[in-house]
């Protein structure tokens, strides 16, 4: 199990303390150390449904414990033998991994996994009851919780004001920031969103009755889902009997962890049971979500016995893309050093072109991509990577012009559709029907019905005998004429749903699916391809055995697209991909072209106010460059549009990245325009110019903005 690691991650893998810090560059071996480590506490004894395992993703999860699997059933490991299970039963539903002591076992023992989120929610469904929940409550994805703090809002009166008021999806960030840093409203408002200070009070208010609403509507967010897991570990009985079922904790991408995920992973060591964990605080570019490096950093303090392991021989990049990657997180003077290497020699230098305007980087871009593709580099094995989605625009129309196919990441979400919204909606309503948000989305699907008509025949539906469809009659009795048939095909496929017993979720899916079909062809324009999208979806839950549960892990672990329940899209022969920087990380290409690196971009201006920002941009720029095993481009427009669509020509002089510093520009080849634009303009970064926190010379103070509370005092202003 052991024999393909290198000394270091053999050292890791093999540590016999209670706690360890892995600390795994960028392509260093993480999967294969962290596989390693459970293959070897499992050779030492310890019960596999004794192991939990913590990961961000759904697929991290899977791949980790299949992975451990493997290497158990190769090395004869009986124990192993159950499997991993997928909680939901399908590729799509949430990736918990669950058995023995953590709810029921599966089939045999497993390996207890799943991200945060996903187990958070199966203890809190275990133990609602002792959190005062029903053990039917639902589960709010981001877009759901938007559209109620949306209705809150304009319940408020803070749409009719004479100033502008942050939007739903403004005011829904404010709200998870303060949860997950748990840090007062005010300090987070000063902090991150300082032109919504002055509504504090009118926050806090639509924030309370939020909380207050979706505990009439029995429903929870993602965020309620860490803060119940929290409260079960703090309870003396229910923690304990929690952190009773497990002797070693594996966290996965400990960079990535909040103060609220940070509080459960120091809960369930009550009984000083192992903890490893993996991270690469080079990697902490989460910060939007109130994930902070420091956590990984200041784990030696938080625990006196943690040893750590540096692993730095990285097995994805040339040793001279590494160069680069080593020369940008030399930068990082808060961070381990480390500096990675690799026996991949004899790649081609990294280029740092100066092109002169954001069209002509677009050309320069398509003509690398199909040079590489006569070289045997295919167009999925490149990437072109970018700070946000717009960056792309006019790249996406010179690909477009020369019939280069491509896929862009990091767009709209498969959750955030209308359709699949409206579906998700309809299947709330099987396990609640006082669920107030879903209803009002299902009524406007009908024609005819408005927010105000549809509100008026909820009032009809809701009162007592709801749960049991014995006011939908008289609900549907209040629909227009033309609408009363599909309004009853919709009651009639919930009052079916409802009344079996313990309903498989496929056969559920579809028999809501084929009620709203119509409506859906109706509707939208492309209704045809939607249901299309609708059907798959009901496909993909044919293997979970609950309905309820299906619907709250779509939420809690969304897929990307519907190409992520589907399969591969099959464009052409091949594909270029398309990417942010934030959707690429934990990916690699053979080839990675980076563009618009110039400074305000990289980093961003939003980020510049305070070191901490400074420093998280620097890592997104270090992940950017570190996805490249064979080739990387880096391109600094000489001149950058401030409207590349607009008819006017105001625009900016690009100047390179702070990041790019001399060293940094002494690893690469670097190409600039014929009439030296790009020379003076784009700047060389020099010392002068950046001060040793990474900030522009003569920029804003910077200073933390992280400060532990209590939830208690979440509203108070």
């Amino acid at each position: 199990m052991l024999e393909a690691l290198n000394e270091r991650q053999l050292e890791a893998a093999t540590y016999g303390g209670d706690t360890l810090l892995i600390l795994a560059g960028a392509g260093t071996g993480k999967t294969a150390t962290l596989c390693g480590r459970t293959a070897w506490l499992l050779s030492q004894g310890l019960a596999p449904e004794r192991l939990l395992l913590v990961t961000f993703t759904r697929r991290a999860a899977r791949e980790l414990v299949g992975r451990a699997r493997s290497l158990g059933t190769r090395a004869g490991a009986a124990a192993l033998a159950g499997g991993a299970a997928v909680a939901g039963g399908a590729a799509v539903a949430g990736g918990a991994a669950v058995a023995g002591g953590a709810g029921g076992a599966l089939g045999g023992a497993a390996i207890v996994g799943g991200t945060f989120h996903s187990l958070a929610h199966r203890f809190v469904r275990l133990h609602a009851g002792a959190l005062g929940l029903d053990g039917g409550f639902g589960v709010l994805d981001a877009g759901d919780a938007a559209d109620l703090i949306e209705l809150l809002r304009t319940e408020h009166g803070c749409a009719n004001g004479a100033r502008r008021f942050p939007r739903a999806s403004t005011m829904l960030d404010i709200y998870s920031r303060v949860v997950n840093s748990q840090m007062p409203l005010r300090e987070t408002l000063v902090g991150s969103f300082p032109w919504c200070e002055e509504h504090a009070g009118a926050l806090a208010e639509v924030f309370g009755a939020y909380a207050a609403r979706k505990r009439e509507l029995g429903l929870l967010d993602l965020d309620d889902l860490l803060l119940g897991w929290r409260a079960l570990m703090a309870d003396e009985r229910t923690g304990e009997a929690i952190a009773g079922c497990f002797e070693h904790v594996l966290v996965d991408e400990y960079q990535d962890v909040n103060a609220l995920q940070v509080d459960i992973v120091a809960s369930l060591r009550r009984r000083g049971m192992g903890l490893s964990v993996v991270g690469d605080d080079f990697q902490a570019i989460y910060g939007f979500r109130a994930a902070s490096a420091r956590y990984i950093l200041e784990l030696p303090q938080a625990f006196e016995d943690a040893h750590t392991v540096v692993l730095e021989r990285s097995y994805r990049s040339t040793q001279e893309i590494l160069e680069v990657a080593n020369g940008v997180s030399a930068q990082d003077r808060a961070a381990v050093p480390r500096r990675l290497w690799s026996d991949r020699h004899g790649g081609l230098r990294p280029e740092l072109v100066f092109p002169h305007d954001e069209g002509e980087q677009a050309r320069q871009v398509c003509d690398r991509v199909l040079a590489a593709r006569e070289e045997a580099i295919e167009l999925r094995a490149q990437a072109v990577l970018f700070r946000t989605g717009h960056d792309s625009a006019l790249l996406e129309l010179e690909l477009t012009r020369r019939g280069i196919p491509f896929v862009k990441y990091g767009g709209l979400r498969y959750l955030d559709a209308a359709h699949v919204k409206d579906l998700l909606a309809l299947a709330r309503l099987v396990d609640n029907p006082a669920d107030e948000l879903s209803w009002l989305r299902v009524l406007q699907l009908l024609e005819g019905v408005g927010p105000a008509r549809a509100s008026g025949i909820l009032q009809a539906l809701l009162p007592h005998g709801a749960a049991n469809g014995e006011r939908w009659v008289e609900g549907c009795e209040q629909v227009p004429d033309a609408s009363r048939a599909a309004a009853s095909r919709l009651f009639d496929a919930l009052r079916v749903a409802r009344s079996q017993r313990a309903p498989r979720a496929g056969t559920c899916l579809e028999g809501l699916c084929e009620a709203i079909a119509p409506l859906i062809r109706l509707r939208y324009q492309d209704g045809a391809t939607r249901v299309g999208d609708l059907e798959e979806l009901a496909a993909a839950a044919r293997g979970a055995p609950e309905l309820r549960r299906f619907v709250a892990e779509l939420a809690i672990d969304p897929p990307s697209s519907s190409a992520a329940l589907a399969g591969r899209p099959h464009l052409d022969e091949d594909y270029l991909v398309l990417s942010t920087v934030h959707s690429a990380k934990g990916l690699e290409w053979e080839a990675v072209h980076v563009i618009s690196a110039y400074d305000g971009n990289f980093p961003a201006d939003m980020n510049t106010s305070s070191q901490e920002g400074i420093a998280e941009e620097r890592r997104l720029f270090y992940v950017a460059v570190t996805r490249a095993r064979r080739r990387l481009h880096v391109y600094v427009p000489a001149i950058y549009h401030h409207r590349p669509h607009g008819s006017d020509d105001a625009h900016g002089l690009g100047r390179a990245s702070r990041y790019l510093t001399p060293e940094v520009q002494r690893s690469f080849t670097v190409t600039r325009p014929p009439h030296g634009l790009g020379a003076g303009g784009s700047g060389s970064g020099s010392a002068d110019d950046v001060g040793a926190d990474g900030t522009a010379a003569g920029g804003p103070p910077s200073g933390s903005l992280r400060d532990q509370m209590s939830v208690r005092a979440l509203f108070e202003v």
